[in-house]
């Protein structure tokens, strides 16, 4: 009799456990090759200007990831994510909005981090009104949390481009450069004050995993299952909204990349327990991110945007989604 014969089935490693040590290899050597690939001169120049790179390229994995999981428990559904409901149109017409009223200066002039406070604030009550009215109402259908999300999304966006139409064209050319994502120009100033709010909302958000699952279950399940539902959901979203704002604060809009790494962790993991899927969807995000930038810059060296590619992808796995749902 083997060895493999008399060990207990229980001890062997489950496919969620498999997934996630290998995910978390790819994103350790991603993090490594990053960091030392193609690096020349003084090593102490070379961390710390690869590291506050780094740093930006994972908060922004790990926000996009996070926000947009708890996006889709609560809205319990795998195709919408938070940049659809209208965050991506309102931070262009916030940076818009400044350029017209104030002068393309004032995106030099004023303080970096009075700005992010600014976009975080705006965001984070947008969504607070949006997502009360939808969710801690009256349960209102799928169909109408698309459409008001849209509807907002192209308010926001005509009244951009009526300000856009009337601006100098130097002016519009600087603004046109701070709405693409850039996974490898955030400012470093805002490394710290983000790193804050994000383990912040970290500490408050891991606290309430054990809701997670019960809340995919559907309202009336988790309400009889003992869940403070208005008060849990109003609490997640508001995480979402501050993940969302900072992520999009940082680098910019970013459409597909959550709903690309998310989808993907689900393939892969092979159920929806949250244990497993918010750790597999961020260190999806990681390689994404990191080794997606490493292998742009440092081997094939390639001016394309990495956000161009990842968009391109995450919009296809969307239309992919869509589809298949339509076809049921």
């Amino acid at each position: 009799m083997t060895e493999a014969t008399v060990r207990p089935a229980g001890h062997a490693l489950s496919r969620p456990a498999l997934v996630l040590i290998a995910l978390s290899v790819l994103a350790l050597l991603s993090i490594v090759l990053f960091m030392t690939l193609g690096a020349k001169g003084s090593w102490t120049f070379v961390l710390t200007f690869r590291g506050k790179k780094l740093l930006s390229l994972l908060l922004v994995a790990y926000a996009v990831a996070v926000s947009t999981v708890l996006f889709q428990t609560v809205t319990n559904n795998r195709i919408l994510t938070p940049s659809i409901m209208g965050f991506d149109a309102l931070y262009v017409l916030l940076k818009t909005s400044v350029v017209f009223f104030l002068g393309v200066g004032a995106l030099v002039s004023i303080d970096t981090q009075i700005q992010f406070l600014i976009e975080l604030v705006a965001m984070v009550g947008f969504s607070a009104l949006l997502f009360r009215w939808l969710f801690l109402g009256e349960e209102r259908s799928l169909h109408l949390l698309v459409l008001v999300g849209i509807i907002f999304g192209i308010l926001f966006r005509s009244f951009s481009q009526f300000m856009q139409r009337m601006m100098d064209p130097g002016a519009f050319n600087v603004l046109q450069d701070t709405l693409f994502a850039s996974f490898s120009t955030a400012d470093p100033s805002l490394l710290g004050i983000s790193t804050v709010i994000v383990a912040a909302v970290s500490a408050i958000g891991w606290r309430m995993l054990h809701v997670y699952d019960v809340l995919t279950l559907g309202r009336p399940h988790a309400i009889n299952l003992g869940v403070d539902y208005k008060r849990t959901v109003g609490m997640i979203l508001v995480l979402v909204a501050v993940l969302v704002s900072v992520s999009t604060a940082l680098v910019g809009p970013v459409t597909f990349f959550g709903l690309l790494v998310v989808t993907l962790a689900h393939t892969l993991v092979g159920n929806s327990l949250h244990r497993f899927i918010l750790p597999a969807s961020v260190l999806l995000g990681i390689v994404a991110l990191v080794g997606g930038q490493t292998l742009l810059e440092r081997v094939f060296a390639f001016d394309t945007a990495l956000s161009i590619i990842i968009e391109f992808l995450g919009g296809i796995v969307f239309i992919a989604l869509v589809l298949r749902r339509s076809a049921r």
